[in-house]
């Protein structure tokens, strides 16, 4: 047990950087990188219902991304590269509705972050290439998919772009509704 630090980041209730324990030597290392008792020791206690895996080269930015009914609680790492990962607390009444964190994860430091339900998600890929990992509590209903913009002023992200980086993103995420315009999340469906 206690193969894990759990830190809590901000004041943002539900949202953890994790810090696996690294066991290494001449051949190599090992690590837990999911432990049901030692999350729910920490009180996320979550079954994780999906894992996905997207590859993407740098300036690649997705996100910010969320699903209105079928929230996802997230458990998010780079397995190679790095990225900057960005959530944003969309949760109704949540007092740190609007809020953002972020932190660069890398497959070097092998750190994580998980995400509660009811935020929204995104990343910037820093490295040449990375591949991103990530454990879902409910699974992908593209109908349901829903999103902000990665730039929106009123959430003031401070992405950390160098001057020579080329924003590369997708269509679909250059033409989410602002911010202002208010999120409306779904009770969930049983």
């Amino acid at each position: 047990m206690g193969q894990f630090k759990f830190e809590q980041c901000l004041d943002i209730e539900g949202l953890y950087t994790i810090e696996p324990k690294i066991f290494s030597d001449e051949r190599g290392y090992s690590l837990e990188t999911y432990n049901y008792e030692d999350f729910a020791e920490a009180g996320l206690d979550m079954v994780f219902i999906q894992e996905n895996l997207s590859q993407s080269i740098k300036g690649v930015l997705r996100g910010l991304h969320f699903q209105k009914t079928y929230q996802q609680g997230k458990l998010v790492r780079a397995i190679s590269g790095e990225v900057f990962d960005v959530v944003v607390d969309i949760r109704e009444g949540s007092k740190t509705y609007g809020k953002w964190f972020g932190v660069i994860l890398s497959a070097e430091k092998k750190n994580m972050i998980y995400i509660p339900e009811g935020f929204a998600h995104g990343f910037l890929v820093l490295s040449d290439t990375a591949e991103f990992a990530y454990k879902l509590t409910d699974y992908y209903h593209p109908e349901d998919e829903s999103g902000i913009p990665w730039n929106d002023k009123t959430l003031g992200i401070e992405w950390p772009i160098p001057e020579e980086m080329k924003i590369i993103i997708s269509e679909r995420d250059s033409n989410h509704p602002a911010f202002i315009e208010g999120i409306v999340l779904k009770p969930k469906r049983k």
